[in-house]
């Protein structure tokens, strides 16, 4: 296994992984909940999406990183 080939299997995962993450955020709206305030009851929530919103910043560059060094071809196939 070539070092283009190992690029290209992280460059696939992080696209899988990327797609998932993002699919996990919830809505910016509150909707009906902002209301009352039961938008902001739970605080462990608000840390699994600082989480999530961090690991999906990284993955992202991760990603387009890699993009522009396979599109590049500064690496030989």
């Amino acid at each position: 296994m070539t070092v283009y080939q190992l690029v290209q299997i992280i460059w696939a995962v992080s696209c899988g992984l990327l797609i998932i993450l993002v699919l996990l955020h919830s809505p910016k709206g509150d909707g009906l909940g902002g209301i009352g305030g039961q938008a902001q009851l739970f605080s462990s929530v608000k840390s699994a999406e600082a989480t999530l919103n961090r690991v999906t910043w990284i993955l992202s560059l991760t990603f387009i990183s890699l993009t522009v060094v396979l599109s590049a071809g500064w690496l030989n196939n």
